[in-house]
């Protein structure tokens, strides 16, 4: 079978804080000082040992990834905020050079990386319907032949004369992938396109997804959703701080994901290269799991509560920020969200949140939770307006069952909860 996609030693550096000092007018004291100082620089440099190099302003977004994909294959890609994914993508798809290393791909290939991309805002859906497949290479009677199936998919029929200008984020995706998938490129790379769109529109992507599988195209998908990479892939590489760290069949890659990147003794701390500068004013500093008697725990027992404390700081002024927690089942599955202005009092309370150090407490009570291993995620946003970070695998904590309702009983008890429910048995003749 033949090499879809072949990448060798890739790395993508970014340059950090280089977009600051990049159009900035120089004053002529500045200019004066750039002249003085330029022969010291270029001697620096000669020996080695320049400001730029000694500063280190720079990051490996990707560091030295190979592999190869053969056609037909579906390859999940799974990593922690910042790990390289969508990076990768976006080399893979052409949308930016890779610093070093080679990649040779064969075919067409059609992206989802974000909401719209690709799309001329000031073009109506249907323009862009046909730029996005001129731009894959197809002719037009190609395009005419599968325009009707991707209106309808996208359920944008009533807008598809309108500038996507003035689409709503979810039609905008719903039209993105609707073009992305149906016009039958090759190669098809999908970066979290569930971040976005209702349950029902989900479930519709992740059918059409499959359909793409099963027809034979090359598909590389990066999701936090491991449900859904355990449905579609075969396998999966496993990405953390730009390198790969594992390529394996899905089930073990992300066995290794989910159990390896968790903090230990219910703790999770963030170093500051895993904080995406866009979470500014945001700073998350720790998220911990306590038991009733407020000690640190990766395992808690299910009959009694258990406390999850996000501790974060606000470098300035927010208005309307929740803060979030969601429960999952280690396959993905959720079981639970919450966030901290859910209650009327703490909404009016907290609708301005001033510039400082916070902690948000949140208490499960007892009897919910069922044997096994339980993912927390945290969520920082102001409802409809942005999301300052999110963190979905942040850590994970155990479940004992010792002492919970039907423990008399030998057999295991099916779902994620194992609630303690009031029954009543009466007898009636």
């Amino acid at each position: 079978m033949a090499t879809a996609i072949s990448v060798k030693n890739l790395g993508k550096q970014y340059v950090i804080g280089a977009a600051e000092t990049k159009f900035r007018y120089n004053m002529l004291r500045d200019v004066i000082m750039d002249t003085v100082y330029a022969p010291v620089r270029l001697a620096k440099a000669l020996v080695g040992k320049s400001d730029r190099r000694m500063n280190k302003n720079f990051v490996w977004a990707l560091d030295d990834v190979s592999f190869d994909l053969e056609e037909g294959k579906v390859l999940g890609i799974v990593g922690r905020n910042g790990a390289g994914k969508s990076t990768l993508l976006k080399i893979l798809s052409r949308v930016t050079e890779p610093t070093k290393g080679t990649v040779m791909v064969r075919g067409r290939v059609g992206s989802l990386l974000e909401v719209g991309t690709g799309f001329h805002p000031e073009l109506t859906g249907r323009e862009n319907i046909y730029m996005n497949g001129a731009i894959l290479g197809m002719k037009r009677a190609e395009i005419d032949s599968k325009f009707d199936e991707i209106v309808d998919f996208s359920e944008v029929s009533q807008f598809i004369d309108t500038p996507v200008k003035r689409y709503s984020s979810g039609m905008y995706l719903r039209l993105a992938f609707a073009v992305a998938a149906h016009l039958e490129p090759e190669i098809l790379v999908v970066d979290e396109v569930l971040a976005v769109g209702d349950a029902e529109f989900q479930r519709k992507c992740l059918g059409k997804m499959g359909d793409v599988a099963q027809q034979g195209r090359t598909v590389l998908f990066v999701s936090h959703n491991m449900s859904a990479i355990l449905r579609l892939t075969q396998e999966a590489i496993v990405l953390n701080k730009g390198k790969m760290i594992m390529r394996a069949p899905t089930q073990e890659a992300v066995d290794f994901y989910l159990s390896s990147g968790q903090a230990q003794a219910g703790e999770r701390t963030w170093d500051a290269d895993e904080i995406p500068a866009m979470s500014a004013p945001f700073t998350p500093i720790s998220l911990k799991v306590k038991d009733g008697r407020g000690k640190v725990v990766d395992t808690i027992r299910s009959t009694e509560p258990v406390m999850l404390e996000f501790e974060y700081r606000l470098g300035a002024e927010v208005k309307g920020l929740r803060v979030g927690i969601y429960v999952s089942t280690m396959r993905g599955e959720y079981v639970l969200t919450s966030f901290d202005t859910d209650t009327p009092n703490l909404y009016e309370k907290f609708d301005t949140r001033k510039a400082g150090h916070y902690v948000s407490r949140a208490t499960l009570p007892a009897d919910i939770f069922n044997e096994g291993r339980y993912s927390v995620g945290v969520n920082a946003s102001s409802f409809g307006v942005r999301r300052y970070f999110m963190d979905e695998n942040a850590l994970a904590f155990n479940v004992d069952i010792s002492g919970a309702p039907g423990t008399q009983w030998p057999e295991p008890r099916v779902g994620p909860i194992r609630p303690r429910l009031e029954w009543k048995i009466e007898k009636i003749d």
